[in-house]
């Protein structure tokens, strides 16, 4: 791992702003059934939709601009030392084993902690965790709803202007540019699974 933050974070993992996950079998008329494995509550539409951040030169972008192919998404911040990093890093070594199968696949990280987190910060911790990956912030307001869209969770704790951790849920969300959302992973899927699962949804758009 190429970037340590220098303080901890507490995440939240399990429900997302109401909406739950589980495990899911085949569905009738869903061109994806043999590559699910998990079901979002209200269905894969329920998560994701449109969005407008700043990425790390300071740009507007939206995610038309950003999910130009199958994306990894992550919601973290950049002064977590354990959890984002770890969750990151994961993410970046799936897309180089998924590269060297041809499949090309960006990793996106989203700030939510858009207090600390300039556009050169999370622009630099992008880059220190893969070449590819896109660092993205913005306004409280730009954060808040991008989240939103996307069912996470993050609240910062008190403490000084320097000094407090985000807890924050950890899911890693699976976006295509055709289909939105459409499958997402826990902490503790490994890079193999990712693999696995992301090849087949990119096999089958």
């Amino acid at each position: 791992m190429r970037y340590i933050a220098p303080i901890s974070a507490f995440a939240i993992v399990g429900l997302l702003g109401g909406v739950w996950f589980a495990t899911q079998g085949s569905q009738a008329n869903d061109q994806f059934a043999q590559c699910r494995a998990s079901q979002v509550a209200g269905g894969a539409g329920a998560i994701g939709g449109p969005f407008e951040l700043v990425n790390a030169q300071g740009e507007t972008v939206t995610d038309k601009d950003v999910i130009t192919e199958p994306s990894i998404v992550y919601f973290g911040y950049t002064f977590c030392p354990d959890v984002c990093p770890i969750d990151a890093a994961r993410n970046a070594v799936a897309v180089d084993v998924l590269a060297e199968n041809n499949i090309s696949v960006t990793p996106v990280f989203i700030s939510v902690d858009p207090k600390r987190d300039t556009p050169e910060v999370v622009g630099d911790f992008a880059a220190n965790l893969h070449e590819r990956m896109i660092g993205l912030t913005g306004s409280p307001e730009q954060v808040k709803a991008a989240s939103q869209a996307y069912r996470t969770y993050y609240k910062a704790q008190d403490g000084d202007d320097a000094y407090y951790l985000v807890d924050h849920s950890t899911f890693s969300y699976l976006v295509l540019p055709e289909h939105g959302f459409v499958e997402f992973f826990r902490r503790e899927t490994s890079v193999d699974q990712m693999v696995e699962t992301v090849s087949c949804f990119a096999q089958n758009a």
